[in-house]
């Protein structure tokens, strides 16, 4: 698999066919459109042409509408099938044959009404359960609250804090020498409510007074009555308030059932947006119009065939390697190596005209995963998991590469669990010793375990790193070939070689002469005289002590990242067998299962991100620095980009 050849398009045509135009170059899906670049000749290229100045907002205001409208059902009538349920189908024909949302914009104006009514009955009842919260602590005053005042006296009503006790505020008054009534008519955790009345004569001191000891007065509702009475009516009131509010959420409710069609409304408006954007990037004259952009080569025939409809004239043309920094780039994998496009897309797109990394990091991700995850259980879980995804929620692109990596690396981990013998670590075992003690099961079949071969994984996975790093560097040295820079692989990449082939041949004692080994000297003479090839004077042992020691420091460490593998397995086995093994102290198989059970689940959770996180940085750092050219654009055609319907 590679990197899918692009070509550079040239469109230009007659105003009058472009909305058709546009519309069947969003049905075919497979054209990136684009801002022409300018010419040589500026000024006299923008004297003949201008852009399109069509104003959005109106679509941008509709699918607003429609939006809120949706919003609103979803909050009143949530949608039954939860996270599995299926999106509706739509024919591609149908879909596009459709371009007023007239409407459903009426029918979202009726969803947001009667979502305007929910609104008002509950601003209404909450406007009934502030004033009843307000009153609930004077419930027990038998006077009336409109009742502040009489010729010769004045009501307080207020709260102290809580700290303050009745005697303390009486004795501060007596003192004073305030004529008074105070009665504390509630208190709460840090809070009285009290009532004092004076003579007006000694208002203004007992406020003074009470101030003092931190009093706050306090305002009520204006009502009629006592408390009591008071919230009586208030509560009935709140009762229909409740009610009304229930009735407006039903009204919203009896709207679900024009989900769908705002969905699709909301959908085809984005198609609109999407072309319109498409539009005005179009450079225009009186009658014609003139766009670029980009088309795969192997959708050119297919391309070649819609534009032969249209009265329109057009070219394309390779744009050498050279010159491709501004070229998009699409990924061409099969079902196997899809799924990786997740991977790469999370670090960079490699840039067009480079190499295509999913191919070669494929199988190195899946069998990095499953090593270091390596339990049966565990793999079928993950399997399973993924078909669920596939089956049940038709994903679509990056939802249905998590699925496929799941599956991959389900696999993965199912044969690694196979030759380690795991099964939520030590599960059968358990089991059956829980169910006879004089079994002779201690172990399922297995090739190598993590406790017992440690030593031998470290160094399996030391091999693989090495064979990995290997890789990267043959896949940038056939690059440098490919495009007649063979010197700088042959002094990057396989001077390095020869070094560690001349190390190893040199422990072994192979191909020494006087005890020389050759392949080392070679491989040295070799490192000094390309890696200095382009310094001068003292920079040639500069820059020759900085390729020795990131050379072999940065090999060493590279190789040795790749212990990680056999780190992530054995303390996945540990875990699991220490969930295990508190279940078995119970001695009862009910409370081991439970115990087993939820232990491995947590387990099989914090490795499913662990495993990945570590699998995606030997990737990113280990490999793709050897050959990976990042900065690509990502291949973005104008196409019926969906969100709530699926056409077919």
């Amino acid at each position: 698999m590679a990197i899918v050849r692009m070509k550079r398009l040239r469109l230009a045509g007659l105003q009058a066919d472009r909305d058709g135009l546009l519309e069947d170059l969003q049905k075919l899906g497979c054209v990136e459109l684009e801002s022409p670049a300018d010419p040589e000749d500026a000024q006299e290229w923008l004297s003949l042409t201008s852009r399109d100045e069509a104003d959005d907002s109106e679509l941008r205001a509709a699918k607003s509408r429609l939006t809120a409208a949706l919003d609103a059902l979803n909050r009143y009538a949530p949608a039954k099938g939860g996270l599995f349920a299926e999106r509706p189908q739509i024919s591609r024909g149908e879909f596009f044959s459709v371009k007023d949302v007239g409407p459903q914009l009426k029918t979202a104006e009726a969803v947001l009404e009667a979502e305007d009514g929910v609104k008002t009955a509950l601003d209404r009842r909450g406007r009934l359960e502030n004033r009843i919260r307000a009153l609930e602590p004077w419930v027990m005053l038998d006077v009336p609250l409109n009742c502040t005042k009489t010729g010769s006296t004045r009501r307080i009503l207020g709260t102290m804090p809580g700290s303050r006790t009745e005697q303390q505020v009486k004795d501060r008054l007596d003192a004073e020498g305030v004529d008074y009534s105070y009665a504390e008519i509630s208190r709460e955790e840090d809070t009285a409510y009290v009532r004092l009345l004076v003579y007006k004569d000694d208002y203004e001191e007992a406020w003074r007074t009470l101030r003092q000891l931190g009093f706050a007065e306090v305002n009520l509702p204006s009502v009629e009555g006592t408390a009591a009475e008071a919230l009586a009516a208030l509560r009935e009131e709140h009762e229909k308030a409740q009610e009304s509010v229930q009735r407006a959420e039903q009204e919203v409710k009896e709207l679900a059932p024009v989900r769908e069609e705002l969905q699709l409304a909301i959908d085809r408006i984005t198609r609109l947006e999407d072309e319109q954007a498409v539009r005005q990037e179009l450079m225009l004259t009186d009658r014609a119009f003139y766009t670029e952009g980009w088309v795969p080569a192997e959708s050119e025939p297919e391309l070649a065939r819609l534009l032969d409809r249209h009265p329109v004239c057009w070219e394309t043309e390779d744009v050498p390697f050279e010159e491709s920094t501004e070229v998009p780039t699409k990924l061409k994998n099969n079902f196997l190596t899809r799924p990786m496009n997740m991977v790469t897309n999370m670090y960079s797109l490699p840039a067009y005209g480079t190499v295509d990394p999913n191919p070669v990091m494929a199988p190195f991700f899946v069998l990095f995963y499953g090593m270091m995850m390596a339990d049966m259980a565990y793999g079928i879980l993950m399997i399973l998991v993924g078909i669920i995804i596939l089956k049940k929620m038709h994903p679509r692109e990056g939802m249905k590469n998590l699925a496929g990596i799941a599956i991959l690396c389900g696999i993965s981990t199912f044969i690694f669990g196979a030759l380690t013998g795991g099964f939520f670590g030590d599960f059968i075992p358990c089991v059956a010793k829980l169910i006879n003690p004089n079994t002779t099961l201690t172990e399922l079949p297995h090739l190598f375990t993590p406790l017992n071969d440690t030593v031998t994984i470290l160094i399996g996975s030391l091999a693989l790193g090495l064979i990995q790093v290997i890789a990267g560097m043959l896949i940038s040295v056939v690059y440098k070939t490919k495009h007649g820079n063979f010197i700088d692989a042959l002094f990057d990449e396989i001077t390095w070689w020869i070094i560690l082939a001349g190390v190893a041949l040199a422990v072994l004692g192979i191909g020494n002469v006087y005890g020389v080994p050759v392949c080392l000297v070679v491989g040295g003479l070799m490192l000094v005289f390309g890696g200095t090839r382009e310094a001068k004077g003292f920079g040639k042992v500069t820059k020759l002590v900085g390729l020795i020691y990131n050379g072999v420091t940065g090999y060493f460490s590279d190789i040795l990242s790749y212990a990680r593998l056999m780190a992530l397995m054995l303390a996945g086995s540990v875990i699991a067998q220490v969930f295990n093994t508190l279940g078995m102290v119970m001695g009862n198989l009910p409370v081991f299962l439970i115990i087993s059970l939820v232990g491995n689940i947590l387990n099989l959770v914090l490795n499913l991100l662990g495993c990945y996180v570590h699998d995606l940085r030997l990737q990113c750092l280990e490999f793709f620095n050897r050959f990976h050219h990042e900065g690509g654009r990502a291949f973005k055609p104008l196409q019926a980009e969906t969100k709530y319907v699926d056409i077919i």
